[in-house]
């Protein structure tokens, strides 16, 4: 079954169109086009034996993956695969996807499953590419495009008058476990942690600190727990929080991807 995420018809419709062509001529397909995340979920629910082939982008590949992961079907041999399509899709051609709605249609029809693991965090939610802790913005308050423009004005202003002094890092209080064990306290200050699967069934871990504390200092573990004050995580390009603690734990072997063979 392909499922046609509403974002990908919207921003790129004639990619859409091309990947629903090879498709359509090189299996028989039944095509879904949902029109909000809602429906997208439901229409995965509700696939029967169909395998599930999404067009779209990196979210909804995250949350095609995230749907069968609650629905248990991620185990049972049921392999996802997507042709990506729309801004955001780097995720998908990191993990082997080829970027272009031909060639990953083809490798949709005559490719093979690459097991891999997932990372899944305490309220059941999945994450393909990384974590990162915490999730740094322009700041409170300011959009994006301010942000830019007031980057620009300090640019401006700097080549007129004396150079700015360098801003100082920021930093946050965290508590970084691994397996159980502390990395981190809260008496620390700590400039990010980064959580990643690695390849040998467990997390990849690093805690970014300053080059006085003895730079960044890395760890490999089945579970990581993160906790402190309120703070904003980023897992495969989206922002959540804040919280006040998260544990990811690795699932080894958890999901397939249909990648081109060799």
């Amino acid at each position: 079954m392909v499922v046609i995420d509403p974002v990908a018809r919207r921003t790129d419709g004639e990619s859409v169109r091309i990947a629903k062509d090879v498709l359509c001529a090189g299996a028989r397909a039944k095509i879904c086009l949902p029109d909000s995340a809602e429906e997208f979920a439901r229409a995965l629910a509700r696939r029967g034996r169909r395998r599930p082939v999404v067009i779209g982008d990196d979210l909804a590949l995250v949350r095609a993956v995230g749907v069968l992961h609650r629905e248990r079907e991620l185990s049972d041999g049921c392999p996802v695969a997507v042709v990506p399509v729309g801004v955001e899709v780097a995720l998908a051609c990191s993990l082997g996807v080829p970027e272009g709605a031909v060639a990953a249609a083809r490798a949709v029809l005559e490719g093979a499953v690459r097991r891999m693991d997932l990372l899944v965090d305490d309220r059941d939610g999945v994450v393909l590419g990384d974590v990162r802790v915490p999730a740094l913005g322009p700041g409170p308050g300011v959009p994006a495009g301010a942000a830019s423009m007031w980057t620009a004005c300090r640019s401006l202003v700097r080549t007129l008058v004396r150079p700015a002094p360098s801003p100082a890092l920021r930093t946050y209080r965290l508590r970084v476990e691994a397996d159980g064990a502390l990395l981190s306290d809260l008496d620390l200050p700590v400039q990010g942690v980064s959580v990643r699967t690695g390849a040998d069934g467990r997390a990849e871990v690093v805690i970014a600190r300053g080059t006085e504390d003895g730079g960044p200092l890395s760890a490999r573990a089945l579970t990581v727990t993160v906790s402190g004050p309120d703070f904003r995580y980023r897992s495969d390009g989206v922002v959540s929080g804040p919280v006040r603690t998260r544990t990811w734990a690795v699932r080894e072997g958890a999901w397939g991807l249909v990648v081109p063979r060799g």
